[in-house]
This record gives C-alpha cells, structure tokens and sequence, in this order.
C-alpha cells in the first residue's frame, strides 16, 4: 500500500467521522468571496458571457451519462 491510498482511507474516515460545521463553511464561503471581489473576479460584468457554451457542455454531458 502507498502512502496516497493510505491518506486517502484516513481523509475519507475524517470526512465521514466528523459532522458538518455550518457556520465554519460560511466564513470560508464568505472569505472566498471577499477574496474575488477584491481581485476584481465577481461581480461578472456580464453574467450570461458563455453561457452557450455552459448550455451545451451540460446537454453532452447528460447525453452521454444517459447512455449506461
């Protein structure tokens, strides 16, 4: 065994032995956001930009997923 798969087995215990904590999630979300709005990323200037190209990935992708 590598010590990847080893981590992975502990990360994947820690995930499942340690409950969600919401208010902590909140802060790192609104940290994040902050963050992008300082460097200018968020607000979009034009939120529908690319949203073809956003329409017809997902349409490919539910295509193919519907083949199984």
């Amino acid at each position: 065994m590598n010590k990847h798969s080893e981590f992975n087995k502990f990360e994947r215990k820690q995930i499942q032995n340690t409950p969600a904590d919401f208010r902590r999630n909140l802060e790192i979300f609104e940290a994040l956001y902050r963050e992008a709005v300082m460097l200018k990323i968020l607000p979009l200037k034009n939120p529908l930009e690319g949203i073809d190209v956003d329409i017809t990935l997902a349409w490919k992708l539910n295509r193919v997923r519907g083949t199984d």
